[in-house]
């Protein structure tokens, strides 16, 4: 068969004709033999020159700190720093070392750091997402990225992990890369190394553990806040069967160990949480972190974040301290104490119980009773309806109907009566229920619910007669929220534990922005402020508790059946105190007192602590001095005064009508004065 040259063919200067260089076998040869020995070489420099490289130090993370307003830690939310006593892969059961092998790294004994397969499938999912889904690793690869750098799931993050597997692979046996993985590995709730977990989990030693229990922790690495058996047992067991069906894979054991060690009890210690300062404050600030930041415990757990919480150190020691010193040794009885910064709603100091070891149950957030506490909030709303410190109730047993039928009988505490008329000072002062309901009824209940959501109860109210005493029940950081408004000149105001949280570095800072919303008006907020005094004059509820006070200061009690409360503020701090039992039993006459002691000791501290003024008057009021028994202005024969502020024009004109004031004549007349029965006549 001749050979017919093609057109793409010419010919030689001799007259023959040449293959194309395509046609030719030597220069494919050549193409494809060049790259492969420039790689060969490379790869091999590159593999000498990670061999001769000694091993990196290791990144042991800052553990995540929670610290005070000043800086002070409150708490490490981490145990990485704590995690150097290692276990020799000899105590670690060969349980263990074979459930992490078969779920983690099936070939780890054949790879030279990467398990190719498990690469390529990784990748392909990663490009068909975008960005890094799944991880593909290797033990080595894992261990890597655990001794020597951060989480960050990124492209550059993956190359350096790959060049550091391969540098440990190069410098370490297989047995010493295991044992240092099982060491540094993180299992959950701040528990790092196969020892920790074993503790932890199971409050024993690493080399006790049995197969059962082995399987489940093998099990964690891959997602320790899914598969831990304190959050979701159920999916820690399907968890620990996947592990225990790999083993059987794998050869390690049978089918049948493997379902008798499924069926195997689990014996589970009792989780505890790090050791804390101001635990119900940390606590409560840690949640909040993670609500506000989308932070999960895992993020906490595994370091470098500092969360700057709003306490205060010194209040929260007193906040302590003044339920300690009251409330009476080796009784069930429970306070809460919390308090606020009235401009920015920054919690200064929290404390939620007695003692957080015996019960972590957060009372600040539990909703009782107010009791008269609530009166401040139905005042204010009648300030800004037209009422006047003036205005007086007759205080005696009063049935009032409401609805066109509907019958309602106030009590006052302990059916103790004035039987006089009283103005708005003497009856908040004396926590009068008869001038409340009045009050409650005249302005409308509806306009109290309304005045009582924008100051900051949001638990649910009724709008009866009964609301003006405080038998919807809430919680002590709402009444907090609540009388902020008045303390701050009539601004809604957002409670919040944590003002920052940033990483190691301060590349990523999440800050809170206080917000405020005018809810009061500053003259009744002024007015408020000024009418709550009265509490700490002779005959006021909190009269007893004066002396511990440091300076002027509005606040107002309240007392249940099963509550007793106190609220008040200075410009600077505002506090909430509720005592009383957690399953709501009747207090003695003495417990129902014994809130006042604990709001007072801590005010007086607070008042040392962070100093302030008074209210200075806002425009539009005016001060004037009247008598109570008429509300009229007082006259020099008035035994009984009292001087409150009014709105500009709702003042009060007229001279006490009880304790008239002789005129004396004018200079030079020396008129006689009319016969009495004349004067009688006229």
């Amino acid at each position: 068969m001749s050979y017919e040259p093609t057109q793409m063919e010419a010919p030689a200067a001799d007259g023959t004709y040449r293959s194309p260089w395509w046609r030719k076998p030597d220069v494919w040869a050549k193409a494809f033999a060049l790259p492969l020995v420039a790689g060969f070489g490379s790869m091999t420099a590159l593999l000498l020159v990670l061999r001769a490289t000694p091993l990196p130090a290791t990144n042991d993370a800052s553990p995540t700190r929670v610290v005070t307003a000043s800086g002070k830690t409150l708490a490490v939310w981490s145990l990485r720093a704590a995690r150097g006593e290692q276990t020799s892969l000899s105590d670690i059961p060969s349980d263990l070392q074979h459930a992490t092998i078969a779920v983690e790294d099936t070939h780890f004994y054949q790879h030279r750091a990467f398990d190719l397969p498990a690469t390529v499938r990784a990748l392909l999912v990663d490009a068909r997402h975008g960005h890094i889904v799944e991880g593909g690793s290797t033990i080595t690869q894992q261990l890597a990225k655990n001794l020597f750098l951060n989480q960050d799931r990124t492209v550059t993050r993956k190359f350096k992990e790959a060049l550091f597997a391969m540098q440990l692979e190069l410098h370490e046996s297989k047995n010493a890369i295991l044992e240092q993985y099982l060491n540094v590995v993180y299992f959950g709730h701040g528990a790092y190394g196969a020892g920790s977990a074993a503790v932890l989990y199971f409050n024993k030693p690493v080399q006790d553990l049995n197969l059962a229990e082995c399987a489940m922790l093998a099990g964690l690495p891959n997602g320790p806040g899914l598969y831990s058996p304190f959050v979701d047992f159920h999916a820690a067991k399907e968890r620990q069967y996947v592990v225990l069906m790999r083993m059987v894979k794998a050869g390690y054991i049978t089918r049948n160990e493997a379902v008798a060690a499924y069926r195997e009890p689990l014996h589970l210690s009792t989780l505890r949480t790090p050791p804390v300062k101001a635990p119900y404050f940390t606590s409560t600030a840690i949640e909040e972190a993670e609500r506000r930041y989308n932070l999960t415990s895992e993020d906490l757990y595994k370091g470098d974040t500092t969360i700057v919480t709003t306490l205060d150190p010194v209040l929260q020691e007193a906040a302590e301290r003044a339920i300690a010193t009251t409330l009476p040794k080796n009784s069930h009885l429970q306070a809460a104490v919390v308090a606020l910064d009235p401009e920015t709603g920054a919690v200064l100091a929290l404390q939620g119980g007695r003692d957080y070891e015996t019960s972590a149950y957060n009372r600040t957030f539990a909703e009782r009773q107010p009791g008269s506490t609530f009166k401040a909030i139905l005042y204010t709303a009648a300030l800004e309806h037209g009422w006047q410190p003036s205005r007086e109730v007759q205080s005696e047993l009063t049935t009032f109907i409401y609805d066109r039928e509907k019958q309602y009988t106030v009590h006052d505490y302990g059916d103790f009566y004035a039987h006089h008329p009283l103005t708005l000072r003497e009856a908040i002062a004396r926590s009068d229920n008869v001038y409340a309901v009045t009050t409650n009824l005249d302005i409308g209940p509806f306009e109290v619910v309304r005045a009582a959501r924008e100051m900051g109860i949001t638990t649910p109210l009724e709008p009866y007669p009964s609301l003006a005493l405080g038998v919807f029940p809430t919680s002590p950081l709402q009444m907090a929220t609540a009388y902020a408004a008045l303390a701050n000149g009539g601004f809604r105001v957002d409670p919040y534990t944590v003002s920052e949280v940033r990483d190691a570095h301060a590349t990523q800072v999440w800050q809170t922005t206080p917000k405020k919303t005018r809810v009061v008006t500053p003259q009744a907020a002024f007015q408020m402020s000024d009418l709550m005094q009265s509490v700490f004059q002779p005959g006021g509820t909190g009269y007893g508790e004066r002396h511990y006070l440091r300076g002027p200061a509005a606040a107002k009690t309240g007392t249940t059946d099963s509550d007793a409360w106190m609220v008040g503020y200075t410009p600077r701090v505002v506090c909430a105190v509720w005592v009383g039992y957690d399953d709501g039993r009747a207090l003695t006459l003495d417990e129902s007192h014994l809130a006042g002691p604990v709001w007072a000791k801590f005010m007086g501290v607070a008042q040392q602590h962070i100093p302030s003024g008074w209210y200075a008057p806002p425009g539009g009021v005016v001060q004037r001095t009247i008598d109570p028994a008429t509300a009229e202005l007082a006259t020099p024969a008035c035994h009984n005064r009292e001087t409150d502020w009014f709105l500009t024009g709702t003042e009060p004109t007229q001279s006490c009508s009880l304790h008239k004031v002789a005129v004396d004549p004018a200079p030079g007349s020396h008129m006689p004065p009319l016969p009495a029965w004349l004067r009688r006549w006229w």
